[in-house]
Parts: C-alpha cells; structure tokens; sequence
C-alpha cells in the first residue's frame, strides 16, 4: 500500500492557499507612534528573489511580555472569509507572504525584554521551515548574546537589520538568504531541537 506525500514530504508552495493571513505584517496598532517597519527581499543560492516565501514573525509585547492576544484572524461574521487584525490589538505574531520581487514588509513595535525579533522562513524547495533572528539596531550587545558572540562579523551581520539609508526613521532592512551566492553570506540559521 503507498501512501500521497504530506506537505513537508513535497516542496511546495502551498502558502498562498493553505496560510493566507489579511493584514499579517500590520503587528503595531495603527497609528502607533512606536511602530518599526521592517523590510527586505528573500534570496534563493543563486541571489535571485523568492516570490513565494512565507515569514513569521514571533515577540514579545514591548513591555516584555510573551501573552499574545486572541483575535488576529478574525473572520466576517457573513461569509467566514478572513479579514485580519482589528489595527488596534498588538498580539506578537505576524505572518507575510513575498511578492513577485521577493519584497516583504512588517510593521511591528520594538519588543520588550529581548534585542530582536524571531522570525521563521516557509519556501520552496524546503522541507523544513527555518527559523532566525531580526537583531534590531543599538540593542543587540554582541559581547552579551551567546549567539551575537560566537559568530565571525561576517555571519554575525546577516543577523543584523540596519537603518534604511534615505527611509523615514524607524525602517529597518532585513534580507534574508537562503544560500550564500558567492558574494552574499547565507543568512544565519537556527536549530532547535
């Protein structure tokens, strides 16, 4: 007797119609004076953008702490589509999609407690998520994270999100790479086990 594959056992993509998530990069309330908008493309080994990533973006609330908030997927109480967060409640979770060009934006606040935000990569051509850290400018202390201070500057620097040179204050850039294109390092990846 054979058994159909299971989504981790095939490479996708099944994001656009398994997770669709309205206004999942919008974390910060709406008008928040706080809000960070960090930003950025995903690459594949050969430097080319991945149009069809999923990211998840997990923190804490800016007082540090780690609750969450129910109602981030809300739904029409009419016709049961989703119609995302309210714009007002922070809940610590967001979830985007890439565009064509591989582009992403998150509109967050800064989280409590901790230097960065963990976010966690869906693509095609892996089986496995993979997860990493967003260290956001002049909080991250390399001398005091274990895994700021393990890394070489040059693996180290893929962790770090930078201000966007001509950008309102506030945004950030994040890129993120699969694979090191021979010029680019490979973004640095997690195991947990």
């Amino acid at each position: 007797m054979s058994l159909a594959p299971t989504p981790s056992q095939t490479v996708g993509p099944f994001y656009g119609y398994a997770l669709p998530f309205a206004k999942g990069g919008d974390i910060a309330p709406t008008g928040h004076p706080d809000t960070l908008t960090v930003h950025g493309r995903v690459h594949d080994g050969a430097g080319q953008p991945v149009p069809d990533a999923l990211l998840e973006v997990w923190q804490p609330a800016p007082d540090g702490s780690r609750t969450g908030a129910p109602g981030s997927l809300r739904r029409d109480p009419v016709d049961g589509r989703v119609i995302g967060r309210d714009g007002v409640v922070f809940t610590g979770f967001g979830r985007v999609t890439t565009d064509a060009d591989g582009r992403y934006a998150i509109r967050t606040l800064p989280p409590g407690g901790v230097p960065y935000l963990a976010l966690i990569v869906f693509a095609r051509g892996l089986l496995h998520h993979l997860h990493t850290r967003v260290y956001l400018p002049g909080r991250a202390d390399v001398a005091a994270d274990p895994l700021l201070a393990a890394l070489s500057p040059a693996r180290r620097a893929t962790l770090l999100a930078s201000p966007d040179e001509g950008a309102a204050p506030g945004v950030l850039r994040f890129d993120i790479r699969l694979q090191s294109d021979g010029v680019h390092e490979e973004t640095v990846f997690l195991a947990f086990d």
